[in-house]
């Protein structure tokens, strides 16, 4: 199978454009409730081709998203990170590249308030694509970049800084391993000098798209095998012990499923985000599969219409439930729309919402921001001042973010009788009244205190006064409103 030079975009597109095989299955047929206000969205290109495949919040409450641009740079495709305040506004892009092509698929902030980004060179290395790292200071400046691979094609689509310093990278392989392609991980020390790396795979195609180092120090790694499992193409999860042995592997589905995304759950347990062709209501639909920490399914669901829609990013929420990001041309205003799915701890849908206008539109990254808002990353041909731009969405915060609306919110909540003691709701009023007297004399470290105090009596009255979701939102409200004063 020769791996040809497209872009991540043309890659996406071909996907969701893809025929399928439907199949009967029971699917979320849960009243949804209302999703987020809209706080901004943002724009960013020129007159080429411009995409977000991956973006986190930063430390000062901003954004930074990685992806590619052919509108600015060196070369046909450069890596791209552009980083944003809070509302979004353009702080500084940085392209990183040369001649050939180059797409960053994956960002994280470091532990030193830079960044590591991830993804594919055809400019340097020792092959036709190789997997890329650069390592970026606060300001976008490149500090050092590594390539990693052989003569054939390799490329990095996931990276994560580890507990000890260095970086974790997952991709994909032709270079080495036992088949076609495999699924590769490359471990590097904190300035990018490898480690060790260990391929998984079969005879055919297996090809990693994320990774997550987990609470035991090992790693679990997800993307599509069609070396394993019946015919056709799997969901396939790799779970590795610290130096990347294999622990253990599965497959999940009936032979037409790609996964994207990978998350630990608080459980110990995984969720895992992608495609499915043999399940769902048309050509495609998000999918979702959630296991144990054995890699065991304990359920599945798929959301989607007569249409095609692909889920490329998902993250556990604050209330236990998850957020998927990706295309659906099912519904919406276009071709393609960027369509965000929110459902409960089991899978049962919340709410969707799709966003885009007459052109071709998705997400590609979607992550819950510190006020339990939604930043969304990814492309839109609708809204562009070229051929494609980079798009950022902001959701508005789904909990109190001040004073006085965790005041308001705990009066809702004892009027509603979910604070089943008005004794309790008033000894809850009165500590953040006094919180906000501290605060409007300039005693923040008092006002913390008393917050602290707050948090304290609800945790102790959850589950047993306060609903255990109502008391979550309480909770981590009055911990932002901490972090902020």
């Amino acid at each position: 199978m020769e791996r040809k030079a497209v872009s991540g975009i043309m890659l996406a597109l071909m996907l969701v454009s893809m025929l399928t095989l439907a199949f009967n299955i029971q699917r979320v047929r849960a009243e949804p409730s209302e999703p987020p206000a809209t706080e901004w969205d943002k724009t960013y290109g020129g007159a080429g081709g411009d995409s977000a495949w991956s973006v986190v919040q930063t430390g000062d409450g901003g954004y930074i998203a990685a992806g590619a641009t052919d509108s600015f740079g060196a070369g046909n495709n450069d890596f791209w990170l552009v980083k944003t305040d809070a509302s979004g506004n353009l702080q500084w892009n940085k392209t990183y590249g040369g001649a050939g092509g180059e797409e960053a698929l994956s960002v994280q902030q470091t532990s030193d308030g830079g960044c590591i980004v991830a993804g594919e060179t055809y400019s340097f290395g020792a092959g036709h694509y190789d997997f890329w790292l650069v390592k970026t200071d606060a300001n976008g400046n490149m500090e050092w970049n590594k390539t990693y691979g052989g003569v054939d094609y390799d490329g990095a689509w996931s990276v994560q800084q580890t507990s000890d310093g260095g970086y974790i990278a997952a991709g994909y392989t032709n270079s080495f391993g036992a088949g076609a392609y495999d699924f590769w991980l490359v471990k590097t020390d904190a300035i990018g000098n490898m480690e060790w790396n260990r391929t998984y795979g079969g005879a055919s195609t297996d090809w990693g798209h994320s990774v997550e180092q987990t609470s035991d120090e090992g790693y679990i790694v997800a993307g599509y095998t069609t070396s394993f499992g019946l015919a056709g193409v799997h969901f396939w999860l790799v779970k590795t012990n610290a130096t990347g042995n294999m622990e253990w592997n599965k497959t999940y589905g009936a032979g037409g499923e790609e996964a994207f995304s990978v998350q630990q759950t608080s459980d110990g347990g995984y969720i895992v985000a992608g495609y499915t062709y043999s399940f769902g209501a048309g050509g495609g639909d998000f999918w979702l599969v959630k296991t144990d920490p054995a890699g065991n399914e304990q359920w599945n669901q798929t959301y989607g219409g007569a249409g095609g829609e692909m889920a490329y990013s998902v993250e556990q929420t604050g209330d236990g439930g998850y957020i998927a990001a990706g295309a659906t041309d099912s519904f919406g205003a276009g071709s393609s729309d960027l369509w965000l799915v929110k459902t409960d701890a089991s899978g049962n849908l919340q709410w969707n919402k799709t966003y885009g206008g007459a052109g071709i539109d998705m997400a590609l990254s979607v992550k819950q921001t510190n006020d339990r808002g939604y930043i969304v990353a990814g492309g839109t041909e609708s809204f562009d001042a070229g051929n494609f731009d980079s798009w950022l969405i902001k959701l508005a915060a789904c909990m109190p973010t001040t004073i006085d609306e965790l005041k308001t919110k705990v009066e809702e909540l004892g009027s509603e009788g979910e604070i089943d003691n008005q004794g309790i709701v008033k000894s809850l009023l009165a500590k953040l009244n006094v919180a906000q007297k501290l605060v409007d004399k300039g005693k923040v470290d008092k006002a913390e205190m008393i917050l602290e105090g707050f948090i304290i009596q609800v945790q102790k009255l959850s589950g047993i006064h306060i609903p255990v979701e109502a008391a979550d939102i309480l909770i981590q409200s009055a911990e932002y409103i901490i972090s902020k004063l």
